[in-house]
């Protein structure tokens, strides 16, 4: 092993190594670090995980690492000669190839740069703090997610048809009614658009999200797939009053998640999965549940096939 450029990681052993006790004890020591030359490789054990650098690398920059290795500060170190740490080592390689290249790509999730932020603050390294800062206020900056507005019938079949991913429209147009409303229909109306919100939030990047405002109804779910409709559900109905019609708004929980998870069978190609399809498949026993019951029940069990087939994805499981 030779040259500035090669950054070797070892298996972590076995537990995590921590040390906070500046007092020498049997098996650990403190002492002031000081290098032959600047090509000398140094071992590190940054929180049980096992890292090569050069003195060249760790004191290039104006750090805490500089002062540590060139004899500013004590260091502790165990008897075969590992320098300990105690950071967590999860982010320590990104933070030697900062030192060694002067850039380094950062972690895709947010919470990853959050990490290797806390870590660059530790070390002092104000070149990578201002990176992560940087890249975590860009992304406050972009949307959580756009939802186009329906201007014209051409617009959505242009929407549809040009979109790989599942499509979940919601037709809202409390103008369109032609008698007065239950009771209880503006509470119920409000509850969709709550819902249809809450699902774009967390699918927005796997399912596109469209409102109608232009359509005959008063508050209509679609849901496509490939390109095709899927299901509709209509939230609206007529109701007989005693010498008048009333227009009825009501909120099938239930019905609208089942749907929104069966357009998701059809994010994957050819056929949806055995599990997903296991998923939408309502229970069929003698014990009936209310709208609320089974609306909590499929909430739960797409979250546990949301948990198990895509935890890869930085999304919140549906319903929460």
């Amino acid at each position: 092993m030779s040259g500035e450029s090669c950054l070797h990681q070892l298996q972590p052993q076995t537990g995590p190594i921590v040390s906070v006790s500046p007092v020498a004890c049997p098996k650990t020591n403190t002492c002031t670090y000081r290098g032959v030359t600047g090509n000398k490789y140094v071992q590190l054990n940054v929180g049980g995980n096992l890292y090569y650098s050069t003195l060249q690398v760790l004191t290039r920059q104006d750090t805490l690492l500089r002062s540590m290795f060139s004899g500013k500060k004590e260091v502790l170190t165990d008897k075969e000669g590992w320098i300990l740490i105690d950071r967590c080592g999860k982010h320590f390689g990104l933070i030697l190839s900062y030192l060694r290249d002067g850039f380094v790509t950062l972690p895709k999730s947010r919470q990853g740069i959050m990490e290797l932020l806390a870590e660059a603050k530790y070390y002092l390294i104000q070149g990578l703090i201002d990176l992560c800062q940087e890249d975590l206020q860009d992304n406050e900056e972009k949307a959580l997610c756009v939802i186009p507005f329906i201007t014209s019938p051409k617009e959505e079949e242009r929407l549809i048809q040009g979109c790989v991913r599942p499509v979940v429209k919601l037709l809202y147009n409390r103008g369109n009614n032609k008698y007065s409303y239950t009771s209880n229909s503006d509470d119920n109306l409000l509850k969709n658009i709550e819902l249809f919100e809450k699902l774009s939030l967390s699918y927005s990047g796997r399912v596109l999200f469209i409102k109608d405002v232009i359509g005959d109804e008063i508050c209509c779910w679609s849901f496509y797939g490939q390109k095709r409709k899927l299901a509709e559900v209509c939230c609206t109905s007529i109701v007989y009053a005693t010498e008048k019609k009333q227009i009825k708004v009501e909120f099938p929980e239930a019905r609208i998640y089942e749907e929104t998870l069966n357009a998701l069978l059809y994010e994957t190609l050819p056929v949806p999965d055995n599990s997903l399809l296991e998923a939408t498949r309502r229970r069929n026993n003698c014990c009936s549940h209310s709208e609320e019951e089974e609306a909590v029940e499929l909430r739960e069990r797409v979250r546990r096939v949301h948990v198990k087939r895509y935890s890869t994805y930085d999304d919140r499981p549906l319903g929460h």
